[in-house]
């Protein structure tokens, strides 16, 4: 009596469709995480683009009120993909029966966006800073003065 021991040529085949399945499964989990990370990667940058971006209008003394400001990124900060910015900076808040020379508090509004058109992503940030309302052309931000 034989008392070899291995397996058969069925169990074999089963074990390799086993196998396959669960590495095909493997390969796609994988694939998919690291579009995710690059998409990731990709919003933290142009976060970061966004927040200095944010920075510079706010700190400028002289930022129009109620008038688009629109501007492009550098593609090499971008990631080397197309981007851009739009801007807004308007009145929030004034005291009632505000004059000229009265504080008020201003809004700025802005987004930043990147991509080709058919897969333009977005990122919109608002920030408040103090202001003084005045004719047209006197600073927007009295720490300028």
């Amino acid at each position: 009596m034989s008392t070899q021991r291995g397996f058969t040529l069925l169990e074999v085949l089963v074990a390799t469709m086993i196998l396959g399945v669960a590495v095909a499964g493997l390969l796609f989990n994988i694939n998919t995480s690291m579009r995710n990370a690059a998409r990731l990667a990709d919003y933290d940058r142009m976060t970061v683009l966004a927040k200095r971006q944010m920075d510079e209008l706010l700190h400028d003394p002289l930022l129009p009120r109620s008038t688009v400001l629109i501007g492009e990124i550098d593609p090499r900060l971008a990631g080397g993909v197309k981007a851009g910015w739009r801007a807004q900076l308007d009145l929030f808040e004034a005291p009632p029966g505000a004059q000229n020379g009265a504080r008020i508090l201003d809004q700025l509004r802005l987004e930043v966006w990147w991509g080709e058109e058919e897969n333009r992503r977005t990122l919109e940030l608002d920030a408040y800073r103090p202001g003084i309302l005045g004719a047209p052309g006197a600073p927007a931000n009295p720490l300028a003065q």
